[in-house]
C-alpha cells in the first residue's frame, strides 16, 4: 500500500492561425507601409530597453522589462509591456511565470500555445543549467545548488511530486527521478520501490525531495511517518537517507535540520 504525503482559443474563418507570433506579423501589402504612431512608438521602446540592458546588464531593468524584452522575440508585432505586466500579476514573480503550466500561461490575454511553449522552453533550459552544476559533483557540498535546481523545478507546480536524487559512494549525483505525481496535497510514495530503484542503480545514498503546491513547507506528520519507513526500509540495505527536503514556493524545509532525520 502506498503511503501519503502531505479558451480562449478562437478559430478564424479565412484562415487557420498556427501560430499566433504570426497573426501578429504584417501582411505584406501592410510592410510597405509607413509605420503608425503606436508602431513607431514601441519599436523605439523596444530599442531604448535593448540599449538600457546592453549597458547595464538585468540590474538595469525591473523583472517585467527582463520579460518584456523576451517577448520581443516571442510576439514581434505587438506592444509586450501589457502581457509581460499582466503574467507578473497574474503568476506573482518570474519564477511564477516560468513555472506555471501552459494552460495556465493562455489563460492570459496575448499568450497563445506557441508564447507558452516557449516560456516553458526557457524553464526547462534554466532547470538544465541549474542541474548541470550538481550532476557529478558531491551533492552534500553543493548544497545551495541543489536547492536552487530542486526550488526551479517544483515549486511552482500546481501537484505535489516526489522527486528521488540517487547518489553514489562519493555523494555524486547519479540519476535525478520523479517516481509519481500526486494531488494539490498528496502524493503516493511506495518505500519498497525507492528502495528497489536505489538497488538497481547501485546509489548509495538517496535525498527525498516532494513539494507543496500550497507555498508553505512545513511537514506533515504524514511526510514525517513517510520518511522514517523509508529510512527503515533502506537501512538494513546499506542505503542512507541524507534527507528529506520539501519546497514550497515560500521557502523550503530540510528534515535533517530540524533534527527530523
Amino acid at each position: 500500500m502506498p503511503l501519503e504525503t502531505g479558451g480562449k482559443t478562437e478559430a478564424l474563418q479565412e484562415a487557420p492561425l498556427l501560430d499566433e507570433r504570426l497573426f501578429f506579423a504584417q501582411s505584406p501589402v501592410a510592410a510597405k507601409a509607413a509605420p503608425t504612431n503606436a508602431e513607431a512608438h514601441y519599436h523605439g521602446h523596444r530599442e531604448r530597453l535593448r540599449n538600457r540592458y546592453r549597458d547595464g546588464g538585468d540590474a538595469a531593468l525591473a523583472d517585467y522589462e527582463i520579460l518584456e524584452l523576451l517577448l520581443f522575440r516571442l510576439i514581434p508585432r505587438r506592444d509586450t509591456k501589457p502581457i509581460a505586466k499582466a503574467l507578473l500579476a497574474r503568476f506573482g514573480t518570474l519564477g511564477g511565470v516560468f513555472g506555471a503550466p501552459v494552460n495556465l500561461l493562455t489563460e492570459v490575454s496575448g499568450v497563445g500555445d506557441a508564447v507558452a511553449l516557449d516560456l516553458k522552453l526557457i524553464a526547462s533550459v534554466a532547470q538544465r543549467m541549474l542541474k548541470s552544476e550538481l550532476t557529478g559533483k558531491p551533492v552534500l557540498s553543493s548544497w545551495k545548488a541543489l536547492i536552487d535546481y530542486c526550488h526551479a523545478a517544483m515549486a511552482h507546480e500546481t501537484r505535489e511530486q516526489f522527486r528521488l536524487l540517487f547518489l553514489d559512494k562519493r555523494n555524486a549525483l547519479i540519476a535525478d527521478e520523479v517516481q509519481g505525481f500526486g494531488t494539490v496535497d498528496h502524493t503516493p510514495v511506495y518505500p519498497r520501490e525507492v528502495v528497489k530503484r536505489a538497488l538497481e542503480l547501485s546509489a548509495s545514498a538517496v535525498i527525498l525531495v516532494h513539494n507543496h503546491p500550497s507555498g508553505d513547507p512545513t511537514p506533515s506528520r504524514a511526510d514525517i511517518d513517510m520518511t522514517k519507513t523509508i529510512i527503515d526500509t533502506a537501512k538494513p540495505l546499506g542505503i542512507t537517507v541524507h534527507d528529506h527536503i520539501i519546497i514550497g514556493k515560500n521557502g523550503h524545509v530540510s528534515f535533517r535540520a530540524l533534527r527530523l532525520i
